[in-house]
C-alpha cells in the first residue's frame, strides 16, 4: 500500500511540473529559467554554454527563400 501512495506521488508531482512548464512557455516566462541555466552552463560546462549560444543564433537567423524563377 505504502507504494502505491508514493507511485501516486511520484505522478501527480510530476503531472504538475508538466502543467507549470506548459503554463510557463505559454506566458513566455521560460527564458528567466533559460538564463538561468545559461549562466551554471557558462561556469561548470562551457561547451554546453557555447552550444547554447549557437542555438540561439540559428533559431534567430532567418532562412533566405528561393526565387521562383530558381525552378
Amino acid at each position: 500500500m505504502a507504494y502505491v501512495v508514493f507511485l501516486a506521488g511520484v505522478v501527480v508531482v510530476l503531472a504538475g511540473l508538466t502543467w507549470f512548464a506548459s503554463w510557463a512557455k505559454r506566458r513566455g516566462r521560460s527564458s528567466g529559467v533559460a538564463g538561468a541555466l545559461a549562466a551554471y552552463e557558462e561556469a561548470y560546462r562551457t561547451t554546453a554554454h557555447q552550444s547554447h549560444h549557437e542555438l540561439r543564433r540559428q533559431s534567430e537567423r532567418t532562412s533566405e527563400s528561393a526565387s521562383p524563377d530558381d525552378l
